[in-house]
């Protein structure tokens, strides 16, 4: 395991287990979420996510140079905030926003932003949508809802799941996650739905989040079974309700599981470039996937 900038040795303790930074001849699976050190029972110290060992706990309000050098950082490392939940907020605010303008302004807008839209000529009907070049609708179906339920359901599941995604990876990490889910989505229902289904909600996009809740508490070795239980119950909802796009489901399932892996997989060395990468690559193979799609439908 990397030690942190100025961290003493931690040998380790009998059986192979690394042994407690500050207590060597105590060995304990447990790391600190910011600095990822071991730390036994005694050093250990509740965090939202996780927990911390004292010298990150203390690090999170000084301003010299030795406390700049283990500023705290979260799992993924990014940086630990006041505020660990503010993007979630952000995007529960922008989705009963659009929600609002929808009732407001009704199908008219729903046919703008949707996955497949309705264009209206004098006499004619014409089904529109990212085939047609409109690829800014894999980003605006996200954010559409037309019942009070479909959005209610998945505003809570996004206030249940995100602020502790949020703390774990940061702001900019969650943020990219949530994006790429929910584009993720967009893309597989852009595949394989009929042509003419439309698909719209956060659905993929809370999906995502719910396959990065389970990489990550794998990755800090949690109790498995409750998100396991979660996961498999909305399997079960997906394909067995009527009017529900599986394919987003699936497409941002799998999405955030990837994007969040690589995140909270990457070694610190090249975290960042580790990170970045796949976050590109999972962008990159969305785009493949809506390319060869568009080709299908229009050559």
């Amino acid at each position: 395991m990397d030690q942190a900038p100025g961290s003493p040795e931690t040998p380790a303790a009998a059986g192979g287990t690394p042994g407690c930074y500050r207590h060597p001849d105590r060995p304990t699976g447990i790391t600190c979420t910011r600095c990822e050190r071991p730390i036994c029972p005694e050093c250990m110290v509740s965090a939202s996510v996780g927990f911390q060992c004292p010298e990150c706990v203390r690090g999170g309000s000084g301003t010299g140079p030795s406390v700049r050098a283990t500023r705290p950082r979260t799992i993924a490392g990014g940086t630990v905030t006041q505020n660990p939940n503010l993007v979630t907020k952000i995007l529960i605010g922008i989705n009963a926003a659009v929600w609002i303008a929808v009732l407001a302004a009704g199908d008219r807008l729903v046919d703008q932003l949707d996955l497949v839209g309705r264009a209206f000529d004098p006499g004619t009907v014409e089904l529109v949508g990212v085939a047609e070049g409109q690829w800014y609708r894999l980003l605006t179906a996200m954010f559409l809802h037309q019942q009070v339920m479909h959005i209610a359901f998945n505003m809570l599941s996004l206030w249940w799941l995100g602020p502790p995604l949020e703390a774990a990876l940061g702001r900019v990490r969650f943020l990219a996650l949530y994006l790429l889910s929910g584009l993720g989505g967009s893309a597989l229902s852009f595949l394989l739905a009929a042509q003419n289904q439309p698909s719209l909600g956060a659905s993929g996009a809370v999906f995502g989040l719910l396959g990065a809740t389970a990489v990550l508490m794998r990755r800090m070795n949690y109790d498995m079974r409750p998100v396991i239980i979660l996961l498999a119950l909305n399997l079960v909802f997906t394909f067995t309700w009527a009017n529900i796009a599986w394919q987003a489901h699936i497409g941002g399932l799998v999405v955030g599981a990837a994007v969040a892996y690589g995140m909270v997989h990457a070694p610190r060395e090249h975290r960042a470039l580790v990170q970045r990468a796949t976050c590109a690559a999972a962008l990159l193979a969305i785009v493949a996937v809506v390319w060869v799609r568009t080709l299908q439908l229009t050559g």
